[in-house]
């Protein structure tokens, strides 16, 4: 079995390959074969040793990342009678490990792929999908009628939101760079904005209940101020997410952080939307497994468009 490890954190060149043997699936897991992983923001933080991950796992190095994928079932551990072998299953895997040729997940984090999904969406879904889910209607409490600002609108989450927003019945407004306006707005944005142009952001000034803030940070804050009186603001980046809470209240305004948790009602709902051509998820790029250091590269630049994705078979 052919993992993509982390013995250390650093930069990308901490990324390196790993043949290990991997044990029989434990009570309640699957052994999958990895067909995809798709590669997430957090997948790089955590390798650069920040945020809530690095955390979680800077004791047990090295780790595997990985929280997304898309695999075929290779064995069944005691207890686990809703898949079988040969089935293609995917779903956010908490602990990580789909950067490899062979991974273990728990089984109640798995939910068959729809025969008319293919591989590549539903792999790039869950972390992105959730998170999106998660943060305009758990969190964000997103309504009908409603003008939301999506920056990054272009972007893994971003690209996901805009299409959920505008089915739920709100105005969406997006922000992007020039060169993907003309994607976004095929999503279904009402308006797309250069995010380099600050005059046509300023003009959004108090026009907007809800900002879904992807970026964080300076933005995140400018984005503050286009609120109206009564708007909410949520940042998912959770390195961002205090100091805008604090600036928000500040201004009296609110202001909330997000997580995203497994949630598979959630994603089998998105599945459903994908099945039935209601939800496209774009994949920009599918690298080798090896070549993960250039996906991290790709990724840490902030301006992907659509999905990232990684193939241990090739």
């Amino acid at each position: 079995m052919t993992q993509l490890q982390i013995s250390r954190f650093g930069g990308v060149d901490v990324l390196q390959l790993s043949d290990q043997p991997l044990s029989s699936p434990s009570a309640n897991q699957v052994l999958l074969a990895v067909r995809y992983a798709a590669v997430n923001p957090v997948d790089a933080k955590t390798r650069a040793g920040l945020g809530w991950a690095a955390q979680k796992y800077k004791d047990v190095l090295p780790w595997t990342p990985g929280f997304d994928v898309c695999g075929v079932v290779k064995a069944c551990g005691e207890g686990v009678t809703s898949f079988s072998i040969g089935q293609r299953v995917c779903g956010m895997i908490f602990d990580g490990g789909a950067y490899a040729s062979e991974t273990l997940a728990y089984a109640d984090m798995l939910l068959p792929v729809p025969d008319n999904v293919a591989d590549e969406q539903a792999a790039a879904l869950p972390v992105a999908g959730l998170t999106a889910w998660q943060g305009l209607f758990e969190v964000g409490q997103l309504k009908a009628g409603e003008t939301v600002l999506i920056p990054a609108a272009a972007g893994g989450v971003g690209h996901i939101a805009v299409q959920l927003a505008k089915q739920a019945g709100a105005k969406v407004i997006a922000t992007a760079s020039k060169s993907n306006h003309d994607f976004v707005r095929a999503l279904g944005a009402d308006d797309v904005v250069d995010y380099h142009d600050a005059e046509a952001i300023s003009a959004l000034t108090g026009q907007i209940d809800f900002v879904f803030d992807l970026v964080g940070f300076e933005s995140g804050l400018q984005n503050l101020s286009l609120l109206k009186a009564n708007g909410r603001q949520v940042t998912v980046p959770t390195v961002a997410a205090p100091q805008i809470k604090e600036a928000a209240e500040a201004q009296g305004k609110t202001a909330s952080g997000m997580l995203v948790h497994p949630d598979i009602e959630g994603l089998a709902a998105l599945l459903k939307l994908c099945a039935e051509g209601k939800l496209k998820i774009s994949i920009s790029q599918i690298f080798p497994l090896s070549q993960g250091a250039t996906a991290h590269t790709a990724i840490e630049t902030g301006r992907t468009k659509g999905k990232i994705l990684l193939d241990p078979r090739v």
